[in-house]
């Protein structure tokens, strides 16, 4: 509890100050579960929260782990290797130094105007969509889908050029520190305004797109003002923790696996199904439109991973899943195409690990949308969710391709069909 203590008064001091949490030498090391004994001693240390911490929490056994260690704790990080016999690989031995260079400042006066050489606020992706709708009002609509918490909008833009397209509907950054993603997002709606390429032009075209950029608008902000790997929501649970996993709080399988009870963990899943005003907001929202949705994608960072349904315990498969798989396949290829990136594809209790009340189980298992998935992008190397925004265009630019690749696929094997 004395931890406890200590890390939200050094919180609260920061939000005082104004600065950024710092990791200052933190050593950032990559752990692989290989038995039982394994993932008991991890879990331990990480409820004891005394200074390790880790970003991915550990669930189960065959899963590789990504843990941050001050350097004060380097004694006993590495004779708890030594006793439990854990295999571990040092990514950086400075994760402040990461940290500085992921968003370096603007070169010049014209990198003002809103891009994608560096990751955006908030409040900068609200003002450079609802400019988009004023430059192209009879193709793209705003929505608020309703308030957070902390009272910030949540806002769905949609695109439509023609009546009876099929819908897609992409969501991004409902984990608060995966930046990469809401950068991803704006820049495809971008692409799919402008972009002369034929490929690109007949997306726009064919499809309604359905874009939530920020699922996550609170937490998105505090990872830009006091603790850039902050991950849930902020609403508080009690008086020492704050904040839910939103991607564990969805009403589907809730807290079957992959999920935590204990409001101080990073995967924390509710209290209850849909206990979190963000989900309710999304949940209402999609409900409207769920008859027109074809295509549920999530994007989320890091690994390189293309997950289908279902993450959560003793899942069984979706019934079209060799339709996923194969679809996967196409976004795997397309993926690759550019830059050679590998991608591995499966369900996500197959290839990543167990996860219950997750949008992509939700989607296809309560709404029945006929295909849902969730891209994990870049990297797998020392970056994880804290990806330079050198790599933002790249990243982006792969996955325009791995999109239009699987949508060819799916159309062939009759998906998206007009009404």
């Amino acid at each position: 509890m004395r931890s406890y203590r200590s890390i939200l008064l050094a919180l609260l001091l920061v939000a005082v100050s104004g600065e950024l949490v710092r990791y200052d030498n933190y050593h950032l090391f990559r752990l692989a579960i290989t038995n039982k004994g394994q993932l008991e001693v991890l879990q331990q240390l990480e409820q004891r929260n005394d200074g390790f911490y880790f970003l991915d929490p550990p669930t189960q056994v065959r899963m590789n782990v990504s843990v941050l260690v001050p350097p004060s704790k380097l004694g006993e990080y590495f004779q708890l290797l030594s006793n439990e016999h854990l295999i571990s690989h040092l990514a950086t031995n400075n994760f402040q130094a990461i940290l500085d260079a992921e968003n370096p400042p603007r070169k010049s006066k014209r990198s003002e105007a809103f891009g994608w050489e560096e990751y955006q606020t908030l409040d900068a992706i609200y003002d450079w969509i609802d400019g988009l709708v004023l430059q192209y009002p009879s193709i793209l609509t705003v929505q608020t889908i309703g308030q957070t918490y902390e009272g910030r909008d949540m806002k769905v833009v949609k695109l439509s050029q023609q009546s009876g397209n099929p819908g897609i509907f992409l969501e991004a950054n409902i984990h608060a520190r995966e930046w990469i993603t809401s950068a991803t997002a704006t820049w495809l709606l971008n692409e799919l305004l402008t972009s002369p390429e034929p490929a690109v032009q007949e997306l726009a075209t064919s499809y309604d797109w359905y874009i939530l950029p920020v699922a996550n608008p609170d937490g998105f902000h505090y990872t830009k003002t006091t603790n850039r790997l902050w991950r849930k929501n902020r609403y508080p649970h009690n008086v020492l923790c704050a904040g839910a996993d939103l991607n564990r709080n969805f009403p589907y399988h809730w807290m079957e696996g992959g999920a935590s009870q204990v409001p101080c963990n990073d995967i924390y899943a509710g209290p209850e199904p849909a206990s979190e005003i963000e989900t309710r907001n999304t949940i209402q929202y999609y409900a409207t439109i769920a008859d027109r949705i074809e295509f549920h994608l999530q994007f989320h960072s890091y690994g390189q991973y293309i997950l289908l349904p279902y993450g959560y315990q003793d899942a069984d498969y979706p019934d079209n899943y060799p339709d996923q798989m194969e679809i996967a396949e196409a976004a795997a290829i397309g993926f690759a195409s550019r830059y050679n990136t590998a991608y591995t594809f499966g369900t996500i209790a197959d290839v990543l690990y167990v996860d219950s009340g997750s949008t992509t189980d939700w989607a296809h298992g309560y709404h029945q949308t006929p295909l849902s998935m969730c891209f994990e992008f870049r990297d797998n190397g020392p970056y994880g969710f804290v990806l330079p925004a050198d790599q933002i265009i790249p990243n982006s630019q792969e996955t325009l391709d791995a999109l239009i690749a699987m949508l060819a696929k799916a159309k062939t094997m009759g998906y998206f069909q007009r009404s």
